[in-house]
């Protein structure tokens, strides 16, 4: 079935952790006929929780796509994880959608990892609309999570339903727009409702929210404010035109209700995808570089006749036909035996198959036209993040941003003949997933991965050896601590080695200086490039960064530093490249332990929700662990305590707040920044590297 790209649309479903998202979208594949039956997430029978780690823990691990449709309109969707050990798969999703439904439950709100996916989403500038869910559930509160929307999000979060009841009372929601009241018969898996006149009681509620969503649209249409003004009537259909332009254009956030649970309000969810989120068509073209020039802008509209572009945004190892890799097509189209090009890593690159998918199930199509979201199979060199085109018209589009891992855990093969199947299968792993590193520890031998969190470790770590079968003995997760300088250092070096038969030598000049916390690595050439050729000041930077993986103060990676190349001798019958880069190496390790080396730990942003009686010992015990208590708020008779803490305390913190809690208080964390270990810590801990 082709549908024209003015009705398709590429969303994503989004959340914190058990706001409903995948029950969301598992209503959304039976309404619109994609499935023939209800999967429920509690039962482990969610489509979109296919793999089996997701349907044993009830919860989201991977970014799962399909398309189903409605009202003869296309809809590509991707379900996004809700933890935040996997926001790695949303960044990645929302770099590609044009358009996305954020779900937040009725009695929790605004949740820590709401805020964090509503910011990825403004990063991104997603147009989105918000779902509030578990209206059925008791404590449920519509206008709440829309006013804690505008206080914790500033979301212009507008009303485009009112529910009718709460709790085990909703019946249903009014459409302030058509002024309709749908409700629904709960024998029917929410399938047939009825269209009912605005009951009477709710007439004055009705009449403020419309008003206000004639006031936040009619600032973005001059017509409809005139009429506005002036007293007239705004048709629906003028509200809905100028409605859809405001959320396209990031001006509001129409808000929606239900209970997906109990098969509520699901339709009309479905409506105001087609009714406010963007086409294809309506985002603006994509941007990108010129690979040979990256001052130079080049843009890509959404045209069948524009030179192909796309982004690869996911990989996904399958058991059946190998690597699949997950695109958008931006501008262009391809055909199944197409070569393309691989802009990114400058190879040429064919597709061998292009799938529809659906979860870990698909269909093979010819031909993928601009707009669209497909798997392709046959690519050997792409990684997530990689751009393809049309090898005539290159372009280089954004790269996709990976956050750093705060946690590490060592594995190592149970026989010698694992070694090689170990390393093979990380690799694999990382490939899928660029929030995992992995590298092998050259004084152990062993393999150490590093990840975003205890569960996106105990993940992989049995995605290991349940997928890929591997026999290996685990470590205990470890804080992913790092090195930085607090003040510069000078060191001079003067290098020569016989090196296969030819004598090699290099001298310079560093200067180690620190930076703010974030900024990484920089490196300055202060030596005009008439006393030394780039290629070794390149390869200058280059031995430094091949060196600050390991630090001199207890192996952690050196970040946060500028390395500066003040001087350098160039003798033409004997310098080398190579010579300079182990003359930078050697400076590195001379040079930093002079600057007053630091270690750095995680700080996690921490959110505990616990009962008023139980706020005295978990406050005391939070404290105990170094941590730093930010506020505390009363919220649905509960206490919300947020904290700083740093990472190293809080291994096994689940079981000690149940114990304190008597099972009654959750919590949630996520990384925040780095800083320095204390002196008496640090101490402890460099003690034990040597």
């Amino acid at each position: 079935m082709d549908h024209p790209l003015n009705r398709t649309r590429n969303i994503g479903i989004m959340a914190h952790i058990d706001a409903g998202k995948t029950t969301t979208t598992e209503r959304i594949l039976y309404y619109t006929g994609k499935t023939h039956k209800l999967g429920e997430v509690h039962e482990g029978t969610a489509i979109m929780d296919w793999m089996p780690q997701e349907q044993e823990r009830g919860i989201t691990i991977t970014a799962a796509a399909t398309t189903c449709f409605w009202k003869d309109h296309r809809i590509n969707i991707i379900d996004t994880p809700g933890h935040v050990d996997f926001t790695i798969e949303v960044e990645r999703s929302l770099r590609v959608l044009d358009g996305a439904i954020v779900v937040f439950c009725a009695v929790g709100g605004v949740e820590p990892q709401s805020e964090t996916v509503w910011n990825q989403a403004s990063k991104h500038k997603v147009p989105r609309i918000a779902f509030i869910n578990k209206m059925d559930r008791i404590g449920a509160d519509f206008f709440a999570v829309v006013d804690q929307m505008k206080e914790k999000l500033q979301a212009k979060a507008v009303p485009f339903q009112v529910p009718v009841g709460s709790s085990s009372d909703f019946q249903g929601v009014i459409d302030l727009i058509e002024l309709k009241f749908y409700s629904w018969i709960d024998t029917s898996l929410g399938e047939s409702f009825q269209t009912l006149p605005v009951p009477a009681e709710y007439n004055e509620t009705v009449a403020k929210a419309r008003e206000l969503i004639v006031e936040s649209v009619a600032e973005f249409d001059e017509a409809l404010l005139e009429k506005y003004l002036s007293g007239e009537t705004v048709s629906s259909e003028e509200m809905k035109t100028a409605a859809r332009k405001a959320c396209v254009e990031l001006k509001i956030t129409p808000v929606f209700c239900g209970a997906a649970f109990k098969n509520k309000a699901i339709q009309p969810l479905l409506d105001a995808v087609l009714d406010y989120l963007p086409s294809p068509f309506d985002v603006p073209p994509v941007q990108g570089v010129d690979p040979t020039d990256h001052d130079k802008i080049l843009t890509r509209k959404t045209d069948t006749k524009e030179p192909f572009s796309a982004l690869v945004f996911k990989i996904a190892a399958d058991p059946f036909i190998g690597q699949l890799a997950y695109l958008r097509v931006y501008s262009g189209q391809i055909e199944v035996g197409d070569a393309v090009h691989n802009s990114t890593k400058s190879k040429k690159e064919r597709i061998s198959k292009i799938l529809l998918m659906h979860a870990n199930k698909r269909e093979e199509i010819q031909t993928v036209k601009c707009g669209e979201i497909v798997g392709v199979v046959g690519l050997k060199f792409a990684v997530t993040g990689d751009t393809l085109c049309d090898d005539k018209n290159p372009i280089l589009l954004e790269k996709i941003d990976y956050p750093e891992p705060v946690i590490t855990q060592t594995l190592e093969p149970k026989t010698l003949a694992e070694q090689e199947k170990l390393s093979t299968s990380l690799q694999r792993l990382a490939l899928e997933d660029p929030s995992l590193r992995v590298k092998q520890d050259s004084d152990t031998g062993q393999m150490v991965i590093s990840g975003m969190g205890e569960l996106h470790l105990e993940i992989m770590v049995d995605r290991l050896l349940r997928e890929y079968k591997v026999q290996a003995n685990v470590g205990k997760p470890m804080v992913a601590y790092k090195e930085t300088v607090t003040k510069t250092g000078k060191v001079e070096i003067a290098f020569s080695r016989l090196i296969a038969g030819k004598e090699q030598s290099a001298q310079l000049v560093m200067e180690f200086e620190p930076l703010s916390r974030g900024d990484g690595f920089k490196f300055e050439n202060k030596v005009p490039k008439e006393l030394l050729p780039l290629k070794v000041a390149e390869a200058v930077s280059q031995g430094i960064q091949e060196s600050f993986f390991s630090g001199t103060l207890a192996g952690y990676p050196v970040v946060d530093f500028k390395a500066k190349l003040v001087s350098a001798r160039f003798d033409e019958t004997n310098s080398t490249e190579l010579a300079f880069k182990i003359a930078a190496s050697m400076a590195f390790r001379e040079g930093i332990p002079k600057c007053d080396p630091v270690l750095l730990e995680p700080i996690m942003d921490c959110e505990v929700i616990c009962p008023e009686q139980f706020m005295g010992d978990v406050i005391g015990d939070l404290n105990s662990r170094r941590g730093k208590i930010l506020s505390m708020t009363l919220k649905n008779k509960s206490q919300v305590i947020k904290s700083q803490v740093p990472l190293a305390s809080m291994f096994g913190y689940s079981t000690g707040l149940r114990s304190l809690s008597q099972g009654r208080a959750s919590y949630s964390m996520e990384p925040s920044h780095y800083e320095p270990v204390p002196p008496a810590i640090s101490k402890d801990l460099v003690y034990k590297v040597f």
